[in-house]
């Protein structure tokens, strides 16, 4: 699937619009940009995978391969730098040439003679609220249920959600990247979730301050407009940056 990288007057629009939203709409909102040929509003109920691997695209197009990823040590808190690349992160989610993105009916799977279907967005946006882990997790499972038991006590669910997550990771690995992280400083090895929507986001954010901050500087020294300064090319208006001082 071919991008066009966005336009710097594209990616002030698109910040513009997911400045306010919850983290999942931005996600939302950033696939809605790299897919205008889908319907926007089957977004919502797409396989979390299918969300995923478009972003981990639209990261490449916008600023290359080669990610740095900052984390911290969950054991000893040492801040460390992690190189990751897309391809690499795409070919772990099984993703190949005649993959599909665009899933209308989520991948079913059965537990315990019931019916699932793999999470969307929509099955995390309503469990966003929930505090404990495990209780959201179980959440998520019911929600994916397909078929009602006629009796449900507090731990039936529960009781199923080792089988179920391993089942939706075999048919979505997509949708929860994890990293296998060994801390050098203390020795520690474990596993920490990647989220690229946050990163594409927060890396956006910066980009819309930067462009918002050289807009700034050159419509106060010269009284130029937006477009007539994103009309100018990257090295004129780099020459121009420095002559005010930028």
């Amino acid at each position: 699937m071919h991008m066009q990288v966005p336009g710097e007057a594209e990616i002030l629009a698109l910040w513009e619009r997911g400045l306010a939203r919850h983290p999942i709409d931005r996600a939302l909102l950033l696939y809605a940009w790299a897919r205008p040929d889908l319907p926007s509003s089957s977004f919502p109920d797409l396989p979390l995978g299918a969300i995923n691997r478009v972003l981990l695209r639209l990261r490449e197009t916008c600023f290359g391969p080669r990610i740095i990823a900052c984390i911290d040590c969950e054991h000893c808190g040492t801040r460390m730098e992690v190189a990751l690349y897309t391809g690499q992160l795409l070919a772990a989610t099984n993703e190949d040439e005649t993959s599909s993105d665009f899933k209308v009916t989520p991948a079913e799977f059965e537990v315990s003679s019931l019916r699932f279907r793999v999470p969307c967005s929509r099955d995390l946006a309503a469990v966003s609220g929930e505090q404990d882990i495990n209780a959201a997790a179980v959440k998520l499972l019911e929600r994916c249920c397909l078929d009602r038991p006629e009796k449900i006590d507090a731990g039936f669910f529960a009781n199923m959600l080792a089988e179920a997550e391993a089942a939706m990771e075999e048919l979505d690995p997509a949708a929860e990247i994890n990293l296998s992280l060994s801390c050098e400083d203390c020795g520690h090895s474990w596993l920490a979730n990647f989220n690229i929507g946050t990163l594409l986001w927060d890396e956006i954010d910066v980009r819309a301050r930067a462009l918002l901050a050289e807009v700034h500087s050159l419509a106060q020294a010269y009284g130029w407009t937006e477009p007539e300064i994103f009309a100018l090319s990257p090295q004129r208006r780099a020459a121009y940056l420095d002559m005010v001082g930028v």
